[in-house]
Order: structure tokens, then C-alpha cells, then sequence
């Protein structure tokens, strides 16, 4: 059995991704990659403004003798106004947003200030710069303001539209076939029949890809033979970049998934040293136009989840040309005992309490999804390492993978 390591390293090293690319509007552009670097081509602000509503001044006519300095009130700047250059020796009326008038460096709070007709006064100790945005505070001319490959979230798209961009260059969307295998699944809503289950995974990992901002191509349920497998297989291939399927990578009499994959292609590895997941394949699909990738993942749905976001995520991310970091764990103490893998590195679904500790939920099988939804993440447990309660473990939360 390969470690996880060593099957992420693998994966990680054959990904090829994608080099299309489309132009999008704004609007469209959530969750989106980046395919080139977007350089600034104005200043943000664009001018000096006001943080205040209150009024801007020339700290120089300011009597530095006197607690309060009494000025004129020689015009308003309203946001979204040029204003007039500041008389010498006045003060301009000024709301928060405003550009600063030229000739003035400050901005009094209308707070600290008292109005008398057209008179005003104002704190004489008020100093430069005081309550001012200045131009470029943000962002500065030719300033990278976001890489290629970062996915767009709302905040990006929000910077974009702040330097006058409304369309944005992506790459395309990867486009992911996902097929399950079993004769005993059926879809929700139909009844419940002797000997069938609900078909989970196919949602499970339906949802997935469409938090990774791809596009699933569905091939549905495929029979347990071989010649339905193959069939499925090649389809799927066809028409995506990548292929995940679910169940049917054990050694089975009914587990045709391997069979397939050799007879269509090749495959590279197909056992990791991890708990639950260790049928996990990865291999190719050859047809006459290209060479796809493919995932076999196994079919118990908690085993699912996991694979999935140690293996499958990190290949796709790289597919879609998305920059991605290694996971970030953080120590937490333990609130359970559990025994020792002597070769699987086990993850165990695990919810914080107390700030620092983390409990697992009773029941690890791989078939129990209801651990999923209760956790808040993934418990790290090494091979040949048994946990005591008050020992510390390495905790990776969910926000960390999906």
C-alpha cells in the first residue's frame, strides 16, 4: 500500500491542468480562476477624501495661541463633487467620501466643531492628515492586486469592480464525470425495495463539485458487469477532463471497476495506507482522442467524504489550475482513547469543545455519513500511534477542506 504521502505526491505529479480560458462578466465570475495576474491601473482612492463628515481645513490658519481658531465657511464638498481649491484662511463644509480640497490637510470632526452662520469653530491643536483617506491607500497604480489560479470569492470580485474592471479572463470550468457503481442503489424518492439503498454518494459528490466551482458531468448509476462498467467508463471519458466513480474498486466478485480500468487504460496505484478508504484507485482512461484521469473511490459514503478531500480535492484544484496549500492542522488535546493502526493513518471525525479539545463521534464505521454532518472536522491519527485521553492530536477543520 502506497502512503498518503506518497499517493498525493503521485497525484498531485501527473495533474495537467487545464489552459482554456473565457472572458466573464463580474457577475458571472464567483468562484471562478484567475488565469492571469490583474495589475491596477488607477489609484484607490483615486484622490485624497474625507473619513468624516466635518469640515477641512489648512492646519497653518489655525491660532496655535488660541484653544479655538475661528474661521469662515467658504464652501461645501458634497461626495461625488470636485470641490473648489480652499480659500486661504477658510474652511470648506465637507462630508465623509469627499474629495479633499486642495489647499486643506485636514479634516475636523463636526463634533469637535461649533457653527455660527457662516463662522466656525474649530480646535486650534487639530494636525496634519488628521481624519483624511489618502489617495492610493489602498491600492496604488500597477499594484498586482490578484494572482492567477486564486479562485474568486465575493470580497475579490469587489476588488475588481474598485479598479473599473467588469470582466474578468478564467479558465474554463473543469469538467468532472462522476458514475456510481451497485445494483442496490436507487434514487431518493423512489421506494425503499428489499436489498436497495439510496444513492448518496452521487449527491455527496455532486456537491462537492459544485463547491469547487466545476462542472459535473453525470453518468449516473452503472450496472454491476463489466460490459456496463466499461461502457460507463468510456462515456465519461468522452465528455470530461477527469473521472470519479464510486464503489466497485475492491476485489469482489461483483467489483468490476479495476477490471475495467486495466482493460480500458491502465492503472497506478490502487491501495493507500489509510483508514477508512484504502480501495482508492487512480489510473487512466484511453480513448482515440485523449488520455483522462481517473479517481475510483470506494463506496462506503464516509469513505467517500474523506478520499475525496485527501485526494480527489487536492488533483482537481490542481486541474483547474487553482493555487491551493498543503492542509493546515492545529494541535488540540484529546476527550477519547482509541488503539493503535499498526499501517493505516486513520481519520476520525471529530468536533471541538472546550476551545481546545477535540471528542469523535461514537461510531467510525465507514458507512456512518451522520459523522460527517456532526463533525467540524477530521481528527489525525498516524499509524502505530495509540491515543490516550489528555494526549494531544492533530486536528484539521472542515473550513481548512471544503
Amino acid at each position: 500500500m502506497l502512503s498518503i504521502d506518497q499517493a498525493i505526491t503521485q497525484l498531485l505529479n501527473q495533474a495537467q491542468g487545464i489552459t482554456e480560458t473565457e472572458t466573464i462578466s463580474l457577475q458571472q465570475a464567483l468562484g471562478r480562476v484567475i488565469a492571469a495576474d490583474i495589475l491596477s491601473t488607477i489609484d484607490v482612492p483615486p484622490a485624497d477624501n474625507s473619513a468624516m463628515d466635518g469640515y477641512a481645513v489648512d492646519t497653518n490658519d489655525l491660532d496655535k495661541t488660541q484653544e479655538h481658531s475661528v474661521l469662515t465657511i467658504s464652501q461645501t464638498v458634497a461626495a461625488g463633487h470636485a470641490p473648489s481649491p480652499l480659500i486661504e484662511g477658510t474652511a470648506a463644509r465637507i462630508f465623509t467620501g469627499a474629495e479633499i480640497p486642495s489647499g486643506a490637510n485636514a479634516v475636523v470632526m463636526q463634533e469637535k466643531c461649533t457653527v455660527e452662520d457662516t463662522l466656525v469653530h474649530i480646535p486650534s491643536n487639530i494636525t496634519p492628515n488628521n481624519n483624511i483617506r489618502a489617495r492610493g491607500q489602498d491600492i496604488i497604480k500597477g499594484d498586482c492586486i490578484l494572482k492567477e489560479g486564486k479562485k474568486l470569492q465575493p470580497q475579490d470580485i469587489g476588488l475588481l469592480a474598485s479598479i473599473g474592471i467588469n470582466k474578468v479572463t478564467v479558465y474554463r470550468q473543469l469538467r468532472v464525470a462522476i458514475l456510481s457503481t451497485g445494483d442496490e442503489l436507487i434514487e431518493p424518492g423512489q421506494p425503499l425495495t428489499p436489498g436497495k439503498i439510496y444513492n448518496s454518494n452521487r449527491y455527496l459528490l455532486y456537491s462537492f463539485l459544485q463547491q469547487l466551482g466545476m462542472e459535473v458531468v453525470d453518468i449516473g448509476v452503472i450496472a454491476d458487469t463489466l460490459e456496463s462498467t466499461t461502457d460507463g467508463l468510456q462515456r465519461a471519458a468522452k465528455q470530461a477532463d477527469c473521472i470519479i466513480s464510486t464503489g466497485g474498486v475492491s476485489v469482489g466478485d461483483e467489483d468490476y471497476i479495476k477490471k475495467a480500468v486495466l482493460q480500458l487504460g491502465r492503472l497506478d496505484f490502487w491501495r493507500i495506507a489509510i483508514k477508512p478508504g484504502k480501495p482508492l484507485a487512480f489510473g487512466t482512461i484511453d480513448t482515440e482522442e485523449k488520455t483522462t484521469p481517473f479517481i475510483g473511490l470506494p463506496g462506503n459514503p464516509a469513505s467517500v467524504f474523506i478520499t475525496f478531500l485527501i485526494f480527489a480535492r487536492p488533483f482537481l484544484l490542481a486541474c483547474q489550475q487553482q493555487r491551493f496549500r498543503s492542509l493546515q492542522t492545529r494541535p488540540v488535546i484529546a476527550n477519547f482513547s482509541w488503539k493503535e493502526n499498526p499501517i493505516r493513518q486513520e481519520y476520525l471525525r471529530g468536533r471541538i469543545i472546550d476551545t481546545d479539545k477535540v471528542d469523535i463521534y461514537p461510531n467510525q464505521s465507514s458507512g456512518v455519513l451522520s459523522s460527517t454532518s456532526w463533525a467540524e472536522g477530521l481528527v489525525i491519527v498516524p499509524p502505530k500511534t495509540m491515543i490516550k485521553t489528555g494526549d494531544q492530536v492533530e486536528f484539521v477543520p472542515f473550513s481548512e477542506l471544503l
